[in-house]
């Protein structure tokens, strides 16, 4: 019996295929709801668990390395803790509308909090890498009533961060920390004393689980202002997990080499409840998951010892593995790579095909569809560069909005468009209603803002990001082809594009890349490469710079604001160098504001105050034309 068998009552013995569209409809026949054997993440853990309660569902590697003697749990085992974790949290007051917090590396008991909050209230992990501000917003705005939080530990400032914060948390209640002291006059318990007095068997609180109970919020979007908190229910979580193993035939006991982080749902409910539910096992790649170099290092000798049947993370991590040398390795366990996040790199996903003979799983979605949402069929010929088709009973249209964000109406095939999505995967709406007035083309179709064309088979492209396009003079610049261009330079390992601004054109692509260890460029090479290589003169970079390293997310993807800013902040810095000719201490900062979405800073030093007005009145003169913000700060 196949791994998602458990979770859908329907299914017997194989997985169907589907080879054409005909099949997929067929398949959807059956009322979606009804396949369902699982209400809640609690009920699929548990039925994934049944396949076989012995086997491991968590191995735990300290440092990535295939040598290490791993810490494993058994799905038993696991349940067990989950349930514990579930009525100390429930002895802790939490009940179903609660909220727990976690700030948490890849530790055991990361996995036990994720899914032990679910069965009593709401999860919300956290990123621990953002900010202190940025921390005490997201848990404000979920009204955090529990932390789960790591101790003060050597190379981690998770505990420091959370001592800046806790005091402004009008609702939080406990601290529960892993791997530090206990002090419960101050509110900070011990998560493994807590755990150990609570019954493994049985939910205290008796809780029957809805499939329309939230189970989580995540935070997503921008860094700055107040945070979009997605909810997600049960269903939205459980479908995600029933169709991932669905498509990628999950089968029990196989592993899965896991690095993601949990505060993302790629990581959270595509790997972890994908492959927990499915009766299988995360090889946890040490406490900082791809983001500790062994990971990387090591990723032939991990295949080798620990055969999993797919290589699966974000495109940036596939592209590092590439440059790892096989070796003599045995790698017969792979039968896919898949990838998601941010889009494959055509060349990625070429050389994935090409040297490792795989084919190349290329994904889509976004938090607010519980993740993946389109993926390559694996029955029907894989077209790199395409994100495949919508998972079954999920639906996605290509539409033409209007200046309030609503549909005006479906483009034609291959002509671009916002990317709209529905489907039991998509959420309901944000936690706070103001972010939800352009959430939704239309009801029930939620905004992907990214733009994107369905090509006459029904394959989905995505051809750029709404917000990330370069308006030059007024046309519109898809950044990813040219991304694609200078990848493809034997130097570049990392590239992308955004635009900079122009007081004449509005804006002007700008490229940057990170180089492959060891490779150099000579000046304008890059340049000229990209311009022989673009067949639109306005989309040729006007320069492409070299920084090291590339700015990411918490989750691998290039932090394109970040780009932005720093293009920003070279623009102006020529636009003022008068200014500094003068003999006058004059920089510029490029960084969020909350209302402006992005601030130009320029800080002035050691002016006498006759000269200020002035001074500012040429800065304010020289930055008008752009459409930027600037303020004027002296020191």
């Amino acid at each position: 019996m196949s791994g998602a068998h458990l979770l859908d009552r329907l299914i017997s013995n194989e997985y169907p295929k589907f080879t054409n569209s005909a099949e997929v409809r067929a398949f959807e026949q059956a009322p979606y709801r009804d396949r369902i054997a699982a209400a809640s993440t609690y009920d699929a853990i548990k039925l994934g668990a049944s396949h076989n309660p012995d086997a491991p569902a968590i191995q735990f590697l300290a440092n990535a390395d295939p040598a290490d003697q791993p810490l494993v749990i058994s799905h038993r085992d696991f349940l067990a803790r989950v349930t514990q974790a579930a009525n100390m949290f429930h002895a802790l007051g939490v009940g179903t509308g609660d909220v727990v917090s976690f700030m948490l590396p890849l530790l055991p008991e990361a996995f036990i909090t994720l899914f032990g909050a679910e069965a009593t209230g709401i999860v919300n992990p956290i990123n621990p890498l953002l900010e202190p501000h940025q921390i005490e917003e997201i848990l404000e705005a979920a009204q955090t009533k529990v932390l789960v939080t790591l101790g003060p530990m050597p190379g981690t400032d998770i505990w420091q961060k959370v001592q800046q914060v806790r005091g402004k948390l009008k609702h939080l209640k406990a601290i529960v920390v892993v791997h530090g002291p206990a002090d419960p006059g101050n509110g900070v318990h011990s998560f493994s004393e807590l755990m150990k007095d609570q019954p493994s068997d049985r939910l205290v609180s008796g809780r029957p689980i809805s499939a329309q109970d939230v189970a989580a919020y995540f935070h997503t979007g921008g860094t700055t202002g107040t945070p979009k908190l997605v909810r997600h229910t049960h269903e939205n979580q459980v479908y995600q997990a029933w169709a991932v193993n669905l498509l990628l035939k999950t089968r029990p006991g196989g592993n899965l080499l896991f690095g993601m982080p949990l505060f993302h749902v790629g990581g959270s409910l595509t790997q972890v409840l994908s492959t927990l539910s499915a009766g299988g096992c995360l090889v946890v790649l040490s406490p900082a998951g791809w983001r500790n170099p062994s990971s990387v290092k090591n990723i032939w000798g991990l295949v080798e010892r620990f055969k999993p049947e797919g290589l699966s993370s974000v495109p940036t991590v596939l592209a590092a593995v590439l440059g790892i040398p096989p070796g003599n390795a045995d790698l017969s366990s792979l039968r896919f790579a898949a990838g998601g996040g941010s889009a494959i790199p055509v060349a990625v996903g070429n050389a994935i095909q090409q040297k490792l003979g795989l084919p190349v799983y290329e994904v889509y979605g976004m938090t607010e569809t519980s993740s993946v949402h389109t993926i390559a069929f694996p029955d029907q010929p894989i077209r790199i560069g395409s994100v495949g088709f919508p998972v079954p009973y999920s639906r996605v249209r290509i539409v033409k909005l209007d200046a309030s964000g609503g549909a005006v109406g479906d483009c034609a095939v291959d002509e671009i468009g916002v990317v709209a999505m529905a489907g039991p995967g998509v959420f309901g709406g944000y936690l706070n209603e103001a972010h939800n007035g352009e959430a939704f083309v239309e009801a029930g179709w939620v905004n992907s803002g990214d733009l994107g064309r369905l090509d006459k088979d029904g394959l989905l492209w995505i051809t750029g990001r709404a917000k990330d396009l370069v308006i030059r003079g007024g046309h519109n610049i898809d950044p990813g082809p040219i991304e694609d261009i200078l990848f493809q330079h034997p130097a570049v390992s990392l590239a992308a594009v955004v635009g900079q601004p122009d007081a004449y054109a509005g804006e002007l692509p700008v490229g940057y890349v990170q180089l492959k260890p060891g490779a150099s460029v000579a000046p304008g090479e890059l340049e000229a490469w990209a311009r022989e290589r673009t067949p639109e003169r306005a989309a040729v970079p006007v320069q492409v710079i070299a920084v090291d390293p590339m700015p990411l997310t918490g989750v691998g993807k290039v932090f394109k604001p970040q780009l932005r800013w720093d293009a920003a902040s070279r623009v102006f810095a020529g636009i003022l160098s008068p200014i500094r000719e003068r003999g006058i201490d004059c920089k510029v900062d490029v960084g969020a504001h909350g209302s402006h979405g992005s601030l130009a800073t320029v800080t002035l030093r050691n002016v006498p105050d006759d000269q200020r007005a002035a001074l500012a009145e040429e800065v304010h003169r020289l930055l008008s034309p752009f459409v930027m913000r600037h303020e004027v700060v002296w020191e």
